[in-house]
């Protein structure tokens, strides 16, 4: 059992254990790294080209197309938990069956949203994705209904959520694992993009990596775009979030900060007898009812 610490960088963490042994806590501050993670970081300055980053850049969505090729619907897990530690997805209803309207922006191939769907007949959902090979996936799921939701292709940095989905009409909107795999210079324009078609005193769902998570401190040297931000062997990029950077990025765009916390968890392989730090980083940002 871990114990509850409450040094300067580590404070208000709520610790639980898990039946194999392993770990979950929440809180804020960000995780202490070991010596040898701390030197490996410090070593590794050297930045991608710019010549490569604007390839990465122009190419993004072509990477992410193959990326689904190679994997199909494969790749990521279903998401049993998203209405587990995401109570809002239940609790915002003024009544029992009150019906839902949610956006899920960065759909994938369905992985969070058909669970959804499942576990919650009263839900109808929109859902988009960069990928034009995702959103066909989703289409093609037996579980796809155009009475429960309307999917769409859609660059969340440039193309207009009005066209498809009326201003002001969402109850909740699900941002999970997507903003990571922006450029931090754009992730604004994606909150600006949800902000007009979320109603005002609802919420927006945030869930990506958090700093220093086991899949940061992996990157091989040559990978490093910039701060907190890297490029994988196939194109694709993924940022590593503070919550000061989320915080104040949400703001910027005239959200109200509701939640906003590290989730670390400890990772268990028995087969090899590996236990493996994950950093998260779960938050919850309202439009404000009256700007």
């Amino acid at each position: 059992m871990f114990q509850e610490n409450t040094s300067d960088n580590c404070l208000n963490i709520v610790t639980t254990s898990t039946e194999d042994g392993a770990f979950q806590e929440s809180g804020h501050g960000a995780r202490i790294l070991s010596p040898e993670e701390a030197e490996k970081l410090a070593k590794d300055q050297v930045l991608v080209s710019e010549f490569k980053q604007l390839k990465l850049e122009k190419e993004a969505q072509k990477n992410w197309d193959l990326f689904y090729k190679r994997n199909s619907i494969n790749f990521f897990k279903d998401r049993h938990w998203t209405t587990r530690e995401f109570e809002e997805l239940k609790g915002c209803r003024e009544f029992a069956d009150q019906k839902l309207t949610i956006l899920e922006a960065g759909c994938g191939v369905g992985n969070c949203l058909f669970p959804l769907l499942e576990e919650d007949v009263n839900i109808f959902a929109y859902a988009c994705d960069f990928s034009p090979r995702a959103v066909e996936y989703v289409k093609k799921n037996a579980l796809y209904s155009t009475e429960r939701c309307k999917v769409f292709q859609c660059d969340l940095t440039k193309d207009d959520l009005l066209k498809n989905i009326p201003a002001n009409s969402v109850d909740v909107v699900t941002l999970i694992f997507v903003l990571s795999a922006i450029h931090p210079d754009k992730m604004h324009l994606v909150l600006k993009n949800i902000y007009k078609v979320l109603k005002p005193g609802k919420c927006v769902l945030f869930r990506d990596y958090g700093l220093y998570d086991h899949a940061m401190l992996r990157f091989k040297s040559g990978s490093k775009l910039g701060e907190n931000f890297y490029v994988r062997q196939d194109g694709t990029r993924s940022y590593f979030f503070t919550e000061e950077f989320l915080s104040q990025l949400f703001k910027a765009e005239g959200y109200e900060q509701v939640v906003n916390e590290y989730v670390r968890r400890e990772t268990v392989n028995r087969k090899e007898d590996l236990r493996v730090p994950r950093v998260f980083l779960q938050s919850k940002f309202q439009k404000p009812f009256s700007i």
